[in-house]
């Protein structure tokens, strides 16, 4: 059984990983589809490089190969793969009806599965990951700056010794 799982992966986290173990879970070999920068408009574009991401994403032990969408025609790698089964992440925006029919339109009678979301991952999404980088790094930054200010601070304060 060939399973088909898509996504971006920019900053992989413990949701990516849950979802390719599930994934592999229903069947015997797991392609991973990622997409490319180009294709990415439902959510902010990737932060990492898609090559760079397809790269870790096939490092990680559940998955048997992974590969770059195609640039133009979001179907054509699930053609030639010809997939029994593709999974679902629970927030992947697609609707199953409708892609069931895109797929058996295009002679691809695949069955899809929805995997359902991990409880209590407060960071399973790229987006709060960057999000809290970015409150750590300006908190960071603000802290250095008062430090620096204290270190001149203290340097004018001292005496001026003569010779």
């Amino acid at each position: 059984m060939r399973v088909v799982a898509t996504g971006t992966f920019d900053i992989v986290h413990p949701g990516h990983i849950r979802f390719l173990q599930e994934a592999k879970k229903l069947g015997d070999e797991l392609i991973v589809i990622v997409a490319r920068e180009k294709n990415v408009r439902h959510k902010p574009k990737p932060v990492i490089p898609e090559e760079q991401r397809r790269r870790v994403i096939e490092s990680l032990k559940y998955v048997d190969r992974a590969i770059l969408g195609d640039l133009e025609d979001m179907f054509k790698p699930i053609v030639e793969l010809k997939p029994d089964i593709i999974a679902l992440g629970h927030d992947q925006h697609f609707n199953e009806e409708w892609l069931t029919e895109q797929l058996r339109n295009r002679g691809v009678n695949a069955k899809i599965i929805r995997i359902e979301a991990e409880e209590k991952c407060t960071y399973c999404s790229s987006t709060k990951i960057i999000r809290r980088v970015a409150e750590i790094a300006k908190k960071r930054v603000e802290d250095f700056e008062r430090e620096k200010l204290k270190k001149i601070k203290k340097r004018e304060e001292l005496p001026v010794v003569k010779k």
